[in-house]
C-alpha cells in the first residue's frame, strides 16, 4: 500500500447521514493509506450549534480523524436563509479543503435527498438533485474541488439502522422537521414511502459527454470559441452554452434558462450578431460563437488593478490564477493602456479579437515595464487561465481524483 499525503475531506455535521459517511470513510481510508479531514460548519443559526460542533470534534478525534470547525460569521440575510447558508457552507468547505491540500470533499447525501429535491421541484423550487460526482458549486473558492456523494443509492433509514446496530447516536437537527421549511415538508411527504427519483439521480452524470468540451478553444483573455453546430443538440446545447458563458465571464451568475434558450436559437439559426448574457459577451459570425468577459457589465465589479505578493497565488477577475515570482508587481486589465506597450506586444494584441483585448491581464513591474503574460511568457509572474479546467469540470470531463490532479499540474491542460 502506498501512502498518499493528500487528505480526503468529509463534510461532517454530526447527523446520521454524515456520521455514517465518516465511519465508512474512516474504514476505507485506513485500508487505502489515506488521511481524512472532517469539516464541520457552524452556521450560527441555532443556539445548539456550538455544542453540536463540539460533539463532532470529539467524535472525529475518537476515530483519530483530524477535525476543523468552520463558522459562518457576519450578518445573516433576512430572507433566503437556506440558500445563503448552503452557499456559505460550500465556500467554507472548499476553502478549508484547499488549505489542507484536499481536492475531494465527501458529502452524506442519500437517496432520500434526491427524492426530496424532486418533490420540491414539483412545487416550483429550482433545487437540483445532488449528483454522485460534481464540481464544487462555488466560484472561485471551489475551483479544482469536487464533491463525492457515495450514499446516493442508499436510503436514510438504512443508514440509521446500521448506526443503531453499531450502538451509535447522532445529532437530530430540529430544523429537519420544521414545517416552515420546504425541505422538511418534502421530507415528511416521502417518509417511509418508495422512491422514484433516487435511482436515476444516483446514476446521473453531469450534462455533456465525458471528455467532451464541445470543441471549445480558449483564447489568451480567457475567451472561448465554440462551434455553433455543437449547440444544436436540443438536450445539451443550452447546457454547453451556459457553462461556456460562466467560464468566459469568470462569474457564477447562472443565466436564466429562457434567455439562454433564446440565445441558442439565434446561434443555431446562423445569425450574425452580438449579445450579452450572464456577464459575458457573445459574438457570432454564423458558424462560430466568440464568448468573452463583458468588460462593460455594470452588475459586476470592474476588473481591478491589484498589487501581487511574491509567492502568493490569487485569482484575478474569476478567470485567471496568478502567482508572482518577484516583488513589486501589479496586475490589472489592459483597457486604456495599449499605447504604452512595446511594438512587439502591440503586434501581438492586433491578433486578438477587439472585444477580448480590454479583458487581457496586464502585469506592471515597479520599473514601469509592462507585459501581457498570457500572450508572451513573463518570468516575473505565472498566469494560468481557469476557463479550460472549469469547462472540463462542468462538462463531466473530470471523472476521478487522478484526472483532477493531472490537470492541476498542467499549466495548459487543454
Amino acid at each position: 500500500m502506498t501512502w498518499d499525503p493528500a487528505p480526503i475531506a468529509v463534510a461532517f455535521s454530526g447527523g446520521g447521514d454524515s456520521l455514517a459517511l465518516l465511519l465508512a470513510a474512516d474504514t476505507w481510508a485506513k485500508a487505502h493509506g489515506r488521511r481524512l479531514l472532517a469539516l464541520t460548519v457552524d452556521h450560527g443559526l441555532r443556539p445548539e450549534s456550538v455544542a453540536w460542533t463540539r460533539v463532532c470534534q470529539e467524535r472525529a478525534r475518537a476515530l483519530g480523524v483530524d477535525h476543523r470547525a468552520l463558522a459562518w460569521t457576519g450578518d445573516k440575510p433576512v430572507a433566503g436563509v437556506p440558500a445563503a447558508a448552503r452557499d456559505a457552507r460550500h465556500r467554507l468547505l472548499a476553502e478549508a479543503a484547499r488549505e489542507a491540500g484536499a481536492a475531494v470533499i465527501l458529502m452524506g447525501h442519500t437517496a432520500d435527498d434526491c427524492a426530496e429535491a424532486a418533490v420540491m421541484r414539483r412545487t416550483g423550487s429550482t433545487t437540483p438533485s445532488p449528483r454522485r460526482w460534481s464540481p464544487s458549486p462555488v466560484w472561485p473558492q471551489g475551483r479544482g474541488i469536487f464533491l463525492l456523494r457515495p450514499f446516493l443509492g442508499v436510503r436514510r433509514a438504512a443508514l440509521r439502522a446500521a448506526l443503531t446496530a453499531l450502538g451509535e447516536s447522532w445529532i437530530d437537527d430540529p430544523g429537519n422537521i420544521d414545517p416552515g421549511s420546504a425541505r422538511a415538508r418534502a421530507r415528511a411527504q416521502i417518509a417511509g414511502g418508495p422512491l422514484d427519483e433516487a435511482p436515476t439521480a444516483a446514476r446521473a452524470r453531469p450534462p455533456g459527454r465525458p471528455g467532451g468540451l464541445g470543441d471549445a478553444e480558449v483564447g489568451p483573455a480567457g475567451n472561448l470559441f465554440l462551434p455553433v453546430r455543437r449547440l444544436a443538440d436540443p438536450h445539451d446545447g443550452a447546457n454547453l452554452l451556459g457553462a461556456a458563458l460562466l467560464c468566459a465571464a469568470g462569474s457564477e451568475r447562472t443565466p436564466r434558462r429562457k434567455r439562454l434558450q433564446r440565445l441558442v436559437a439565434r446561434l443555431t439559426a446562423g445569425e450574425r450578431f452580438a449579445a450579452t448574457l450572464a456577464g459575458a459577451r457573445v459574438e457570432s459570425d454564423g458558424t462560430r460563437a466568440h464568448i468573452v468577459r463583458d468588460a462593460g457589465d455594470v452588475r459586476r465589479p470592474a476588473m481591478e488593478e491589484i498589487m501581487l505578493r511574491e509567492g502568493r497565488t490569487i485569482v484575478w477577475d474569476g478567470r485567471f490564477e496568478v502567482a508572482a515570482r518577484s516583488a513589486g508587481l501589479r496586475l490589472g486589465p489592459l483597457c486604456g493602456r495599449a499605447g504604452r506597450l512595446t511594438p512587439r506586444l502591440r503586434e501581438a494584441i492586433a491578433q486578438i479579437p477587439p472585444s477580448a483585448r480590454r479583458a487581457l491581464p496586464l502585469a506592471a513591474r515597479a520599473d514601469g515595464v509592462l507585459s501581457l503574460p498570457t500572450l508572451r511568457p513573463d518570468p516575473a509572474v505565472d498566469v494560468r487561465p481557469l476557463a479550460p479546467a472549469r469547462l472540463a469540470a462542468a462538462r463531466g470531463a473530470i471523472l476521478d481524483e487522478g484526472t483532477l490532479r493531472r490537470m492541476a499540474k498542467s499549466a495548459h491542460p487543454y
